[in-house]
Protein backbone atom coordinates (compact mmCIF):
# COMPACT_ATOMS: atom_id res chain seq x y z
CA UNK A 1 0.00 0.00 0.00
CA UNK A 2 1.66 3.45 -0.92
CA UNK A 3 -0.41 4.98 2.17
CA UNK A 4 2.05 3.08 4.25
CA UNK A 5 5.19 3.60 2.35
CA UNK A 6 4.25 7.04 2.60
CA UNK A 7 3.99 7.28 6.07
CA UNK A 8 6.59 5.15 6.88
CA UNK A 9 8.67 8.03 4.79
CA UNK A 10 7.09 10.43 7.15
CA UNK A 11 8.11 8.53 10.16
CA UNK A 12 11.72 7.85 9.05
CA UNK A 13 12.13 11.90 7.92
CA UNK A 14 10.42 12.96 11.05
CA UNK A 15 13.01 10.88 13.03
CA UNK A 16 15.86 12.56 11.09
CA UNK A 17 14.20 15.92 12.27
CA UNK A 18 13.71 15.18 15.48
CA UNK A 19 17.48 14.05 16.21
CA UNK A 20 18.19 17.80 14.63
CA UNK A 21 15.80 18.73 17.41
CA UNK A 22 16.83 16.75 20.44
CA UNK A 23 20.83 17.30 19.16
CA UNK A 24 20.21 21.40 19.01
CA UNK A 25 18.63 21.53 21.95
CA UNK A 26 22.02 19.78 23.32
CA UNK A 27 23.49 22.71 22.42
CA UNK A 28 21.73 25.61 23.30
CA UNK A 29 21.40 24.20 26.69
CA UNK A 30 25.31 25.85 26.88
CA UNK A 31 24.09 29.17 26.61
CA UNK A 32 19.39 29.01 27.91
CA UNK A 33 17.52 27.62 30.06
CA UNK A 34 16.24 24.19 29.03
CA UNK A 35 12.97 25.37 28.08
CA UNK A 36 13.93 27.94 26.06
CA UNK A 37 16.39 25.81 24.45
CA UNK A 38 13.10 23.18 23.87
CA UNK A 39 11.56 25.90 21.93
CA UNK A 40 14.52 27.45 19.45
CA UNK A 41 15.41 23.27 18.90
CA UNK A 42 11.61 22.86 17.73
CA UNK A 43 12.80 25.20 14.73
CA UNK A 44 15.50 23.72 13.80
CA UNK A 45 13.40 20.86 13.82
CA UNK A 46 11.04 22.65 11.68
CA UNK A 47 13.05 23.62 9.26
CA UNK A 48 14.52 20.36 8.32
CA UNK A 49 11.43 18.51 8.79
CA UNK A 50 10.11 20.97 5.93
CA UNK A 51 12.59 20.39 3.40
CA UNK A 52 12.65 16.47 3.79
CA UNK A 53 9.17 16.22 3.55
CA UNK A 54 8.46 18.39 0.83
CA UNK A 55 11.55 16.66 -0.51
CA UNK A 56 11.24 13.14 0.20
CA UNK A 57 7.41 11.91 1.50
CA UNK A 58 4.67 14.65 -0.24
CA UNK A 59 6.66 15.12 -3.55
CA UNK A 60 5.49 19.03 -3.06
CA UNK A 61 8.35 20.50 -5.05
CA UNK A 62 6.08 21.73 -7.72
CA UNK A 63 3.74 23.63 -5.23
CA UNK A 64 4.05 26.76 -4.07
CA UNK A 65 6.97 26.71 -1.58
CA UNK A 66 6.45 29.65 0.72
CA UNK A 67 2.45 28.77 1.07
CA UNK A 68 3.76 25.39 2.01
CA UNK A 69 5.82 26.83 4.30
CA UNK A 70 3.45 29.00 5.86
CA UNK A 71 0.78 25.91 6.29
CA UNK A 72 3.81 23.63 7.53
CA UNK A 73 4.50 26.71 10.24
CA UNK A 74 0.83 27.16 11.26
CA UNK A 75 0.39 22.93 11.72
CA UNK A 76 3.81 23.09 13.66
CA UNK A 77 2.64 25.98 16.23
CA UNK A 78 0.13 23.84 17.06
CA UNK A 79 2.65 20.86 17.67
CA UNK A 80 5.25 22.84 19.21
CA UNK A 81 2.57 23.50 22.02
CA UNK A 82 2.09 19.83 22.13
CA UNK A 83 5.66 18.74 22.46
CA UNK A 84 6.60 21.87 24.78
CA UNK A 85 4.14 20.81 27.30
CA UNK A 86 4.53 16.93 27.08
CA UNK A 87 8.66 17.66 27.46
CA UNK A 88 8.61 20.41 30.45
CA UNK A 89 5.77 19.05 31.82
CA UNK A 90 7.18 15.22 32.16
CA UNK A 91 10.96 17.12 33.19
CA UNK A 92 9.69 18.90 35.85
CA UNK A 93 6.13 17.41 36.81
CA UNK A 94 5.56 13.15 36.11
CA UNK A 95 9.38 12.47 36.50
CA UNK A 96 10.34 14.15 39.99
CA UNK A 97 6.83 13.13 41.07
CA UNK A 98 7.93 8.90 40.10
CA UNK A 99 11.80 9.55 40.86
CA UNK A 100 12.45 9.38 37.33
CA UNK A 101 16.40 9.85 37.31
CA UNK A 102 17.82 8.57 33.65
CA UNK A 103 18.69 11.80 32.00
CA UNK A 104 14.90 12.74 32.53
CA UNK A 105 15.32 16.24 30.31
CA UNK A 106 16.55 14.43 27.30
CA UNK A 107 13.77 10.92 27.91
CA UNK A 108 11.40 14.02 28.55
CA UNK A 109 12.31 15.97 25.57
CA UNK A 110 12.48 12.77 23.20
CA UNK A 111 8.87 11.86 24.20
CA UNK A 112 7.78 15.33 23.79
CA UNK A 113 9.03 15.84 20.50
CA UNK A 114 7.32 12.05 19.11
CA UNK A 115 4.13 12.76 20.57
CA UNK A 116 2.73 14.51 17.42
CA UNK A 117 3.34 12.20 14.87
CA UNK A 118 0.29 10.82 13.68
CA UNK A 119 -1.41 14.29 13.90
CA UNK A 120 0.88 16.07 11.89
CA UNK A 121 1.26 12.96 9.07
CA UNK A 122 -2.42 13.95 8.51
CA UNK A 123 -2.60 17.96 8.97
CA UNK A 124 0.44 17.93 6.59
CA UNK A 125 -0.76 15.50 3.63
CA UNK A 126 -4.13 17.31 3.30
CA UNK A 127 -3.28 20.45 4.27
CA UNK A 128 0.19 21.38 4.18
CA UNK A 129 0.89 19.84 0.90
CA UNK A 130 -2.49 19.52 -0.88
CA UNK A 131 -1.69 22.04 -3.83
Amino acid sequence: MILAGEFVRFLFVGGLAAAANVGSRLVLDLATSYEIAVMFAYFVGLTTAFVLNRTFVFDARNGRGKSQFLRFTIVNVFALAQVWLVSVGLARWLFPLIGFLWHPETSAHVIGVLSPALTSYVAHKYYTFSD
